[in-house]
């Protein structure tokens, strides 16, 4: 999933190259979070990949799932990662130097992969950033062979909560998030499946807790720096909040989540 500001949509014409470092922290720091891996390892159950089958990872990032997927897959199968940044197509190639899994240029809302043609699809974090998500789950139906499986992973941002930390501030630390191209997506996967002709096989959830006695800087400082660039904090308010969340760590007090939603689907035969 490729942002370079929380809510922008996931298109090229929003990348930044000189945001990819900061946005490979916010990615490493999301995959080694329990509930991510939770909630991951709940869809890969469901999903049941089987070796030799060909799988899509829409918003591939940095390719962690994707060689996953690779591994599920073996040999024989074939797991393709699509993904429009650059700057992290080419961190998934040198961190998959040892994994099948291999690395196109792509965007959700024209996947480059012929009707029919994948076995499962893998969406995780990528609808959040889409202002047409609708197109984009249809697109994931045209690739997939009827019978071929879906897993839709996304954040439902409105489930966001922050102590310590004043109420208003919070609001707008969320603000670039929540005014952007899909906030809400965690609570819309099930319409979206129905709508594109998907019966819904099963469903999870996993709130993402922070460390409660490390602050999550690479996330918080990019949410914090937008609200600034954005005028919904002021520096001092920034800074204020840093202050507070760094005490309650220190003393094991702070408390960071936001709930994410995951839906298993297939396309019928």
């Amino acid at each position: 999933m490729a942002q370079t500001r929380p809510g922008t949509a996931f298109q090229k014409r929003h990348i930044d190259p000189d945001r990819v470092a900061p946005l490979v922290g916010a990615l490493d720091s999301q995959d080694a979070n329990p509930g991510v891996r939770r909630l991951r390892a709940w869809a890969e159950e469901a999903l049941a990949v089987r070796p030799g089958e060909r799988v899509v990872d829409v918003g591939s990032g940095t390719g962690s799932q994707t060689r996953a997927l690779a591994a599920a897959v073996g040999p024989d199968g074939v797991a393709i990662g699509v993904e429009p940044n650059g700057g992290l197509r080419a961190v998934a190639e040198e961190r998959s130097a040892d994994s099948r899994a291999r690395f196109t240029d792509g965007d959700a809302l024209a996947l480059p992969m012929p009707d029919g043609s994948m076995d499962v699809v893998w969406c995780e974090r990528v609808l959040q950033h889409l202002t047409e998500p609708d197109r984009a789950v249809a697109e994931m139906a045209r690739v997939l062979r009827p019978g071929g499986r879906v897993a839709l992973l996304d954040t439902d941002w409105g489930t966001t909560l922050l102590h310590p930390a004043e109420p208003d501030v919070v609001s707008a630390l969320m603000s670039t998030v929540l005014g952007g191209a899909n906030p809400y997506a965690g609570r819309r996967l099930l319409g979206q499946l129905g709508a594109a002709g998907f019966v819904v096989d099963d469903r999870g959830s996993q709130a993402l807790l922070q460390d409660h006695r490390t602050v999550a800087w690479p996330l918080i400082r990019m949410l914090g720096e937008s609200a600034v660039r954005s005028g919904a904090l002021t520096e001092e308010q920034r800074d204020t909040l840093y202050a507070d969340l760094t005490e309650a760590a220190g003393r094991g007090a702070l408390h960071m989540s936001v709930t994410m939603f995951g839906v298993v689907a297939h396309r019928p035969a």
